[in-house]
């Protein structure tokens, strides 16, 4: 099989792609043949070496992968070989294969394809524990996304108005915030910190936010916090923005704001079977047409460098997503 390797960590451009042995399934494994592979900002990091959790090189980057069950080990009773299936991992998804424990594969829906299905497990999960689990979210709140047009703002802005909230959008640019548009935002912003506060006030005639699904940081944060309602919940899943600050405790205090962080893939692996179900509500809502990926552009696996350095650069909107050719 042919796979992205990290031999050496460095810029995109240092991945190597190679022939390497086909996998056999341990006991309560399987082995899936991908046809797509979800192409995510912690990639970088992880080619980078700048990662908190690295495995021992030459390893495959890839969080996602959707595909087939190729084979299964001993004592599998959940998958069957041909099963098509979506597999979320920390490590091993650029490539034609994976081997992955059971519990970590989840079925697929007929009507949703490779790629859709690579794009969507990362940051629909995100996005779901995030505003239902940490944010407590209840229909008809008010809900901020920032880094609305990326993966996760994209999958929090569908998720959001699928569960009955009011959803406003934070977008870098003119395009970014089209997409929102598009993906049923109420109202789309493109502030800058300096303006933040008051845009929101203004769109929430001065109630503010209820719930956050916060990925953005710094400045932008500061001015967040001072727009959040009363009992206001804000979920921190990145700092884009590159910023960190101080939180004043004084404005957290005055009107019971509630600041969670959020990691998901924890709950891929301390709570398995909730991460199942919480997808398989995705799913269905794919199935149902209420979300829909946003799946920005695809490469070829053996272009895996190339799609690293489109997401660094900043130029997506939406997923990039690696394809193998499996029908």
């Amino acid at each position: 099989m042919r796979a992205a390797l990290v031999k050496e960590f460095g810029p995109p451009s240092s991945l190597v792609v190679e022939d390497v042995p086909d996998l056999v399934p341990g006991p309560g494994e399987v082995v899936i043949e991908v046809g797509a592979v979800s192409v995510n900002f912690p990639d970088i990091l992880v080619v980078e070496g700048t990662y908190q959790n690295l495995p021992e090189r030459p390893f495959s980057p890839g969080k996602e992968a959707a595909g087939r069950v190729k084979a299964v080990g001993e004592g599998v009773e959940r998958l069957r070989v041909g099963q098509r299936v979506l597999a979320l991992v920390e490590f091993g998804g650029y490539a034609e294969q994976l081997r992955v424990p059971e519990e970590l594969v989840m079925e697929l829906p007929d009507a949703m394809s490779y790629e859709s299905a690579a794009a969507s497990g990362l940051v629909y999960s995100t996005a779901y524990f995030g505003l239902l689990r940490r944010g407590r979210l209840k229909p008809g709140e008010t809900v901020l996304v920032t880094g609305a047009g990326g993966g996760v703002g994209s999958a929090g802005v569908q998720l959001a108005k699928a569960y009955g909230a009011r959803v406003i959008a934070l977008a870098q640019d003119a395009a970014k915030a089209e997409l929102a548009r598009q993906q049923g935002a109420d109202v789309v912003l493109t502030s800058t910190p300096e303006t933040l506060r008051d845009d929101l006030l203004a769109a929430t005639g001065g109630k503010g936010v209820d719930v956050v699904l916060e990925m953005l940081g710094g400045d932008f944060l500061t001015q967040i916090i001072r727009a959040t309602a009363w009992e206001g919940r804000i979920v921190i899943v990145g700092f884009a923005s590159g910023g960190q600050n101080p939180i004043k405790p004084g404005h957290i205090l005055v009107k019971s704001i509630s600041i969670v962080g959020l990691q998901s893939s924890d709950y891929r692996d301390r709570m398995p079977e909730l991460m199942r179900s919480a997808m398989a509500e995705v799913f269905q809502m794919f199935v149902d047409g209420k979300v829909n990926a946003a799946v920005d552009t695809t490469f070829p696996l053996r272009k895996a460098g190339d799609a690293l350095q489109y997401v660094k650069d900043g130029r997506v909107k939406g997923k990039v997503v690696l394809t193998t050719g499996l029908g």
